[in-house]
């Protein structure tokens, strides 16, 4: 390996992407459209009206391979973008690995993850079209915090319907949604008719990501002021995230080294699709033969043992079907501290991909997660997101095989974002209290029964 490597590789202002990249435009087979949940037909533009403006609604249908960046939306990415990134020379000598191991650093911004890149020209789409608030759901945290930011950068409301058991397990991430100007609720609450259907039936719901999409979704359809705004899953996040990935390929391009083994975390799709599309891109184009590895908790396991079929998005059947690998909308995940991971369904694109074996997909525990975070912390000082911390777990995987082949790959993956307010997690880690949270046969035969029968 070349010593005049840098430890950190950046690119100039000039080199931040300015179109994003749609990466339907190459797939051998394009995702089958959303259904209306009503007519069960293939949804059309108009549907989607009542919760997003007409520019991300077209975003969503677009056939194109590049969709240029607005000028006002390129002007606040310079304001954290481009991102790092960083070889990973500590973690190298401590595995005894000849892997070269790389991390895209997402975490730098005041969102803390990724999801600014995608928070930004929502807020910025939906202030054009003269919007008032915005409502949305959150898991972890990320998501609300990178909206809020958004939000107070275009002088819109936000609202946030924070999953419940994430709103007990991290106040500080509530306190910084709120610190931007955010109204926080936990989910399921009592402010819609979805939360108090959920909480007539269990009082004691520790909540999920479909019924906080629930919340979201009923708030933004009964205010004529307000959209509904999501940071995962659906076309256009993933469109918007792909600045990650066109990076990292100029990045490699500057350092000489090109990735054998990508990865990233994958709750809907949002960093993974993000990190990999422009990858996919080449692999697809140019025969490259990269291998593109989705890592996703054992407690929520969408694509290595959920349906691919037809399903809501939601827990209340307000969203379109989308084709997804899915556990049920009914699914409600345990309580791992990776809330951002707890979605009971993939993005129809990653679920596409990995349906044509255009991907990989991974299930790793928690605690094998938080040892990997752990070790990762101490070699690279940084503290992950334990949703990150799914990536560095099959990262380090990936690297010990190659100690034992020899094999000198090139390993990137997204640090998708820091764990600063995850300390309750790593709390539960340290003080032995964290279980391995995986899924019974018996639970997901439940949530596949909430599937809808078309």
């Amino acid at each position: 390996m070349a010593k005049d490597i840098p430890y950190k590789t950046y690119l100039s202002e000039k080199e931040i992407p300015r179109k994003w990249y749609n990466v339907t435009a190459d797939m051998p087979n394009k995702p089958q459209p959303p259904l209306h949940p009503g007519t069960k037909q293939p949804a059309q533009a108009s549907d989607f009206q009542a919760i997003f403006p007409d520019a991300l609604i077209a975003q969503e249908m677009s056939p194109q391979r590049y969709i240029d960046i607005p000028e006002e939306v390129s002007e606040l990415y310079r304001l954290y973008r481009p991102s790092p990134m960083c070889r990973a020379y500590m973690l190298e000598k401590a595995l005894g690995t000849p892997a070269h191991i790389y991390y895209k650093y997402e975490g730098n911004n005041p969102s803390g993850s990724h999801k600014l890149n995608t928070s930004i020209p929502q807020a910025y789409y939906n202030k054009q079209q003269g919007l008032k608030r915005l409502a949305t759901e959150t898991g972890a945290g990320q998501w609300g915090t990178a909206l809020s930011v958004a939000c107070a950068l275009f002088g819109l409301g936000c609202s946030v319907y924070m999953v419940r058991v994430s709103y007990e397990q991290k106040p500080y991430r509530r306190i910084v949604m709120q610190t931007y100007g955010a109204d926080v609720t936990p989910s399921p609450s009592n402010k819609t008719n979805a939360g108090r259907a959920i909480l007539a039936k269990d009082p004691d719901c520790p909540g999920s990501l479909g019924i906080a999409i629930s919340e979201a979704v009923e708030d933004a359809a009964s205010h004529d002021d307000t959209n509904y705004s999501l940071g995962s899953v659906l076309n256009h996040v993933l469109l918007h995230q792909s600045v990650i990935g066109e990076e990292a390929l100029l990045q490699f391009e500057k350092i000489g080294e090109y990735p054998d083994i990508v990865i990233g975390c994958c709750g809907g799709g949002s960093n993974f699709g993000g990190t990999m599309s422009p990858f996919l891109r080449e692999n697809l184009t140019k025969g490259k033969k990269t291998r593109l590895i989705a890592v996703e908790p054992t407690a929520c396991p969408s694509l290595t043992r959920g349906r691919f079929t037809y399903d809501f998005g939601d827990a209340s059947g307000y969203t379109p079907l989308m084709p997804m690998y899915t556990l049920g909308n009914g699914f409600i995940p345990s309580k791992i501290h990776a809330g951002g991971l707890r979605y009971h369904a993939d993005s129809p694109i990653i679920s596409q991909l990995y349906k044509d074996k255009l991907i990989e997909a991974q299930a790793v525990g928690q605690k094998s997660v938080f040892e990997a975070a752990m070790m990762f912390a101490l070699h690279e000082i940084i503290i992950p997101a334990p949703e990150s911390a799914h990536a560095i777990r099959t990262a380090i995987d990936e690297a010990l095989k190659c100690k034992k082949t020899g094999e000198e790959k090139v390993i990137m993956f997204t640090l998708s974002g820091h764990g600063n307010f995850d300390m309750t997690a790593y709390d539960m880690y340290l003080s032995g209290k964290m279980d391995n949270e995986g899924v019974s046969e018996e639970v997901l035969q439940k949530g596949f029964g909430t599937i809808p029968k078309l």
